[in-house]
């Protein structure tokens, strides 16, 4: 038994659990609202129908006021000709009449009290319905703007890690652009002091001098040889041995 109740009171929490991620609370105060406007409706329409029947018993109620003096008038009309029977069916007519109305007061003020009752309910249901509207719009309000927090804060709780990475992606760049403009800058200072020049493998100073001498003294050694063949080939043949 034991285990059975912590099975149930487990799985109670599971259910309340994901009732809470299912059910939006804007949804249950629309419900509720429609409900309370359906309720003042239904009131409404209760007192147009009373105030319909009052005045259905008020107009019958004056039909037979306006009857009783008739029917004494035919009374007395009916004594005058010697017609004592129709003035008894006059006056009996005339107390059916009274009772008649006698009920019909009794029904009306039945009536206008349940119109009274109806009409302070009516007015007080608008004040409640109208008192939650407000409070519901408050609260929806209130909800959607958490709601949207929560998101926003679950959203960042779940990209924490991916922008951290970037943030260290950035910084790792910055330091890259940072090394390579340093090396800019030296390459820049070497090639205006002349220690490097802008074309050729990067050597010693000295001995790129001296091979330039090397090379101009081979050219001046070629060029005086030239000119050697040059005058021997000019002088005239000597005499042949005998």
């Amino acid at each position: 038994m034991a285990l059975w109740r912590r099975i149930r009171l487990l799985f109670s929490i599971k259910a309340s659990s994901a009732l809470d991620q299912v059910e939006d609370p804007r949804q249950t105060l629309e419900y509720a609202y429609a409900q309370q406007l359906e309720l003042l409706r239904r009131v409404r329409r209760g007192l147009v129908d009373v105030a319909t029947a009052k005045t259905q018993l008020e107009r019958e109620s004056r039909r037979l006021r306006a009857r009783v003096p008739q029917l004494e008038d035919q009374a007395q009309r009916a004594l005058d000709a010697g017609r004592e029977d129709l003035a008894r069916v006059a006056l009996s007519r005339k107390q059916v009449a009274l009772a008649e109305l006698a009920g019909l007061d009794a029904q009306l003020q039945e009536v206008t009290e349940e119109e009274r009752k109806l009409s302070v309910a009516e007015q007080r249901m608008t004040t409640a319905v109208e008192d939650f509207r407000t409070r519901r719009d408050i609260v929806a309000a209130r909800y959607t703007a958490a709601d949207a927090r929560v998101r926003v804060n679950e959203s960042l709780a779940g990209v924490s890690d991916e922008l951290a990475e970037l943030w260290q992606a950035l910084q790792r760049a910055e330091d890259k652009t940072g090394r390579m403009q340093a090396r800019a800058s030296a390459i820049d200072a070497l090639i205006e002091s002349g220690a490097l020049a802008l074309s050729g493998p990067v050597g010693d100073h000295v001995e790129r001098q001296l091979r330039e001498i090397e090379a101009r003294q081979a050219v001046e050694a070629e060029l005086a040889a030239l000119k050697a063949r040059r005058d021997a080939s000019a002088l005239p043949p000597g005499p042949q041995p005998s």
